[in-house]
């Protein structure tokens, strides 16, 4: 089995030991690289209250990266719409469409991206009405399109610029949404894996077509860790492992250095969440990646992957995603 394409979702990781800064200053050049290496998009993603993530700022780093860049897609993959207006976003990817005319996406989701604590902060109002999302995208996508002549609000930049909208999912709720209106729908099994199955086969199998999109199309998420040995490449992952450790501890902080082994950092229980949160993680040498993301495309049916890596050294993070690059560009139909 085959895919369409492949793409690369950063979560511009702080260091331990860096700053913000410096996370932005490797998106940008991580994103060059992929362009070069044939990546369809460069997706960052929405988060807050998070010492190692970045890009709470979403539109903002989207705007740094697209200016870093050519040719390459970028967007938000994704902005959690109900932490915001539809005018806003239409507005702030208006004015990304506008700078960067043909390249920007907008993939949306419906979970805070924080704590709860952190959500009221962002929203004011925790009311969580799931009819509210598809009352805010009808919004959103009507601020997009063409503006009627009795319309007495309107996003400037934004209307009529039909940017493309992506719905993301690590539940049923994304698929079912995502096929009713005919968009392409991308699921986190990245950290979300037990619904990523049903999730696929709800969307295929109750898609209506529409303008936006006459077939299906399927995203999903994948952590991509690649070096040299097999050996190596687990101790990369170990940063990621750690990191989902202290989220599970409460107590997330910057991205910590590899360790050689996880024993003596998590508890069998620990071990077991990360393990089962992790489940679809590719680890591995050139030879063992290429097999594990043959037997993901082959189980999920996917159109497209979207890669991702959590990788303390930034070097060593290039030199998985340029493995990642070649063993997908086999797989392209």
């Amino acid at each position: 089995m085959t895919i369409k394409n492949y793409s690369l979702l950063d979560l511009a990781p702080v260091n331990e030991g860096s700053e913000p800064a410096d996370a932005f200053r490797n998106a940008a050049d991580l994103a060059r690289h992929a362009e070069d290496w044939g990546f369809t998009r460069y997706w960052l993603a929405e988060h807050h209250n998070m010492p190692g993530i970045a890009s709470a700022a979403t539109s903002v780093v989207v705007g740094h990266v697209a200016g870093s860049t050519k040719t390459i897609r970028v967007g938000a993959g994704g902005i959690m719409l109900p932490n915001h207006s539809p005018l806003i976003i239409a507005e702030q990817f208006g004015t990304l469409e506008s700078l960067y005319p043909g390249r920007i996406d907008l993939g949306l989701g419906r979970a805070p991206g924080s704590d709860m604590v952190t959500a009221r902060a962002l929203r004011r109002n925790l009311e969580s009405n799931p009819d509210n999302f598809f009352q805010d995208l009808g919004e959103l996508q009507a601020f997009f399109s063409p503006p009627e002549e009795s319309q007495r609000v309107q996003a400037v930049p934004g209307s009529g610029l039909e940017i493309p909208i992506w719905i993301l999912g690590s539940s049923m709720f994304g698929s079912q949404v995502a096929a009713a209106l005919g968009l392409p729908f991308a699921f986190a099994s990245h950290f979300a894996p037990d619904s990523m199955l049903g999730a696929i086969k709800t969307y295929r199998s109750h898609f209506k077509p529409s303008r936006n999109l006459a077939e299906p199309h399927v995203m999903v998420g994948v952590n991509f860790f690649a070096a040299e040995t097999d050996l190596e490449a687990q101790r990369l992952f170990t940063s990621l492992q750690k990191q989902f450790t202290n989220l599970f501890r409460g107590s997330p902080g910057k991205l910590q250095p590899p360790v050689d082994s996880m024993e003596a950092y998590w508890n069998p229980s620990e071990r077991v969440g990360v393990e089962r949160a992790l489940l679809h993680s590719v680890v591995g040498s050139p030879s063992t990646v290429s097999e594990k993301l043959e037997e993901f495309i082959e189980l999920t049916g996917a159109d497209e992957l979207m890669l991702t890596g959590q990788i303390y050294e930034h070097n060593a993070r290039l030199a998985s995603f340029e493995i990642a690059s070649q063993v997908c560009s086999k797989q392209i139909h």
